[in-house]
């Protein structure tokens, strides 16, 4: 169980946290946002090899749509000069995910560890090795007042909080199950920025939108006759 927590801890947060940080000093946050978008695509296949978790063809069509709908709300993608250390920095980044995710579904449903200890281990062991990395390569940082309220809102809500509720999804859902509703980010980031920042959502990206979250559904619910079921009983009420 300690080796699966180590190599967790390396995966989910020293590759894949140092992979998203370094592609983002290279490429544009939409198209590196799009990049990770094919993450669901790669845990199903990793899925089905190492875990025997064979999406439905139902699910394959949901999969789909939803990466239809990130290729759309996405398009065109600009590559800034240079970006071929991005991409293959994404690559990596997608392929760590992808096998954390993987690593986290196979330790959290067998229910021996509760998912705050999964979190507290894996992540204690591969923030050590990134914190380690960041200082050996660049130096400690001066941080200013504002700068450390960001890093513990981030430590307290987009890490503690955040990955102890996705390491308790994966003891029921499955690895592509827990993937795609991760990518629904996708959806509730320009619902958010329209909502506080005043920004506009085109008519493309709107497509997009409904596309991945469309996929997203179908995703979950299956099979074709539990979609009909769901739509049925939004109807009657």
């Amino acid at each position: 169980m300690w080796g699966q927590l180590i190599i967790l801890g390396l995966l989910l947060y020293a590759l894949t946290q140092g992979a998203i940080f370094l592609a983002l000093a290279y490429l544009p946050a939409v198209t590196t946002n799009l990049l990770w978008s094919f993450s669901t695509v790669t845990v199903a296949f990793f899925g089905i090899a190492w875990l025997a978790e064979r999406p439905t063809s139902f699910q394959w069509i949901g999969i789909a749509l939803a990466t239809l709908g990130a290729v759309i709300y996405f398009y065109p993608v600009y590559l800034p000069p240079g970006y071929q250390i991005g991409i293959i920095v994404s690559v990596v980044g997608v392929l760590s995910n992808a096998g954390a995710t993987i690593v986290g579904r196979k330790i959290n449903r067998s229910r021996v560890l509760h998912p705050l200890v999964v979190t507290a281990a894996s992540m204690g062991i591969g923030s050590i090795v990134l914190l380690a990395t960041g200082i050996a390569v660049q130096g400690f940082p001066t941080i200013g007042l504002s700068g450390w309220a960001i890093i513990v809102w981030l430590a307290i809500v987009n890490t503690a909080v955040a990955f102890t509720l996705w390491n308790y999804t994966l003891q029921s859902l499955s690895a592509t199950e827990s993937s795609i509703i991760n990518g629904t980010m996708l959806i509730w980031i320009p619902i958010l920025a329209v909502v506080f920042l005043d920004e506009q959502v085109t008519g493309k990206e709107l497509m997009g939108l409904i596309a991945a979250g469309l996929g997203t559904l179908i995703v979950q619910l299956r099979y074709p006759s539990t979609l009909m079921r769901f739509f049925q009983r939004k109807t009657d009420s």
